[in-house]
């Protein structure tokens, strides 16, 4: 492993893998999951949600392809949170990852994703230096393995709308990354998401651990949110709640 894929999964650690940081992602998860419920933690990254999850009493699948997150989250995850060393996607396949070694957070598997990415606030530093072959799976296969999740998080840089395009029912709760500075991803994932189901949405901003507005909105309000937005404003998660 180079020194800079080292310093990479090192940041990440120091970012993310912070006992302070997920209080509040605990709390908020306890308040999203029963005990038992089951989740999928797509793009599971250094564990951070995933741990998260787990304390709020859910049976954890996390799936994570990207070489060095997938062997430091096999030697140090809870023997009870199932790792799935591969991606989600539309499609059982093999795919080539775009890596970014210094930022690995940022690495993806959408066609065009660096050169989108790039161009946006926030991405002036980034550079996709590098690629890897990665095993992918779908969400519909990971439901008949592990049964239908209550809620399945979904953080893939720009890949959402092709998870989400291995999925053919409705998940009660399914949260997907927005970044402002590329608002069309996004946009594109909540017209999926109606084809699954009757969605009503709220945002979370960064890691802060606690929804934006005080009641979920319809697919309009949420797009006409997401579309004002400064494209250097804060990203975060996007929920999306199954309507009873």
């Amino acid at each position: 492993m180079s020194v800079t894929t080292w310093m990479g999964l090192l940041r990440s650690l120091v970012i993310y893998h912070n006992p302070v940081r997920s209080r509040p992602l605990r709390r908020f998860y306890r308040d999203l999951l029963r005990p038992g419920d089951l989740a999928f933690d797509i793009g599971a990254h250094v564990g951070n949600r995933a741990r998260a999850m787990r304390a709020a009493g859910a049976r954890v699948v996390a799936l994570e392809p990207q070489a060095p997150f997938s062997a430091f989250l096999r030697l140090t995850l809870p023997r009870d949170i199932r790792l799935v060393e591969a991606a989600a996607g539309g499609a059982e396949t093999v795919a080539k990852m775009a890596v970014s070694s210094r930022h690995p957070t940022v690495s993806s598997l959408k066609t065009g994703f660096a050169e989108e990415a790039g161009a946006a606030p926030g991405f002036e530093h980034v550079r996709w230096d590098s690629a890897q072959q990665v095993q992918v799976t779908t969400l519909d296969r990971l439901i008949a393995q592990e049964g239908l999740p209550r809620y399945v998080k979904i953080d893939v840089e720009g890949y959402e709308l092709e998870v989400l395009s291995g999925l053919s029912q409705p998940v009660a709760f399914i949260s997907v990354e927005y970044l402002p500075g590329l608002p069309d991803l996004t946009l594109s994932v909540i017209d999926r998401l109606l084809e699954l189901g009757d969605y009503r949405f709220n945002p979370v901003r960064g890691e802060a651990g606690a929804f934006l507005w005080d009641t979920w909105r319809d697919a309009d309000a949420t797009k006409a949110w997401l579309t004002g937005l400064p494209p250097d404003s804060t990203s975060g998660d996007l929920y999306a709640r199954l309507s009873d």
